[in-house]
């Protein structure tokens, strides 16, 4: 990149930030959307959770000049708009949801609907890539996969967005390594996507680290999800540099993983699935006494090491990608099993026979 096209894209990246933290600015003095304390709150006073409309609508102007005036390999106009516009409408009903307090369910057709969207113009991952087999072709059981994917990695975004900082640190953490292989990749669209949502999150952060003046709420958290795993199908289905759909999933897999390790537990000790809890490993490690920024610096240090590992994944042949993952389940299944025995000892969960 040369130093022109550098001090564009920065300084575009910097008017997209300002819009950022203006319209954060006014989500919180003005949009009376609050979070009010409950039995499983980590917070201790009423705070706005209208923050995330802040990281949308700058995603959605950036991406939007993005597409109509950047100089990038452009994908088709309708994959474009789609993403945009069902990311949107993911955090419109989002929004609807905070303000009403209504069930999951109307969140959770909206992502069905919105999921369905996306495959329907041909966004899928037909294939993925296994040690030892090499490519394979899922057949019509690439669109279960692809929306699985999508359905599966907005609610895990969602349901860690508990403490302070933690969701927007990680997800900033995440963009920018993803913007960073993006680019070096030559995946151009997901590089420019990146910068767009990274300005969004950057300048919410500002609001949002410990101790929080406001949240992102579901309109920020579910959309977030959404974005991040249609950029990595776009990555791998349809960019220019087919940027391995492994990253993603790699810069995101200890959210992945608290999600798949709390759901496992509640369903062994026969707990309802559908209640709320605050039995992620996040939220033990905050109820044992870890400071909000604590847990967040936790989980955003776990981010860069990830990010790190991302690097060399898109180094590999593609067959051997998916070994850089190990690594981390293997430290990861550590860390969830002394959090848990800790929690127990405490009697903040159940023993399990």
């Amino acid at each position: 990149m040369n130093p022109y096209a550098l001090i564009v894209h920065w300084g575009f990246f910097g008017l997209l930030f300002l819009l950022s933290v203006c319209l954060t600015w006014l989500m919180w003095r003005y949009v009376n959307v609050m979070d009010i304390p409950s039995a499983r709150s980590a917070h201790h006073k009423p705070i706005p959770r209208s923050g995330g409309v802040a990281i949308a609508s700058t995603f959605g102007v950036g991406a939007l000049i993005i597409y109509f005036f950047a100089d990038v390999v452009r994908i088709d106009i309708g994959h474009m708009l789609a993403i945009v516009t069902c990311s949107l409408l993911v955090s419109g009903v989002s929004y609807w949801d905070d303000f009403t307090q209504r069930s999951f369910l109307a969140k959770f057709v909206a992502q069905l609907v919105c999921a369905s969207a996306i495959l329907s113009l041909g966004l899928v991952v037909k294939s993925i890539y296994l040690p030892f087999v090499g490519e394979v072709l899922m057949g019509w059981w690439a669109y279960l996969f692809t929306a699985l994917w999508i359905v599966g990695l907005t609610n895990t975004v969602n349901f860690v967005d508990g403490l302070d900082g933690l969701v927007g640190g990680v997800a900033l953490v995440a963009i920018g390594f993803l913007g960073y292989i993006a680019f070096s990749t030559d995946s151009r669209m997901v590089y420019a996507l990146c910068y767009a949502l990274g300005a969004g999150v950057a300048g919410f952060l500002v609001f949002n680290w410990s101790p929080a003046r406001i949240f992102m709420g579901d309109v920020g958290s579910a959309f977030l999800g959404f974005v991040f795993a249609c950029l990595a199908i776009l990555g791998a289905s349809l960019d220019h540099g087919h940027l391995s759909f492994y990253v993603v999933p790699l810069l995101l897999l200890h959210l992945i993983f608290d999600v798949f390790v709390t759901f496992v537990r509640r369903v062994i000790s026969r707990e309802s699935i559908i209640e709320p809890h605050r039995g992620h490993l996040y939220q033990l490690l905050h109820r044992m006494g870890w400071s909000h920024s604590a847990v967040a610096s936790l989980y955003i240090m776990m981010t860069i090491a990830q990010g790190m590992a991302a690097l060399l994944l898109v180094k590999l042949p593609a067959e051997d990608r998916v070994f850089v993952l190990l690594p981390f389940i293997a430290v990861y299944g550590i860390y969830a099993f002394v959090v848990l025995r800790m929690a127990q000892r405490r009697g903040l969960l159940p023993i399990l026979a």
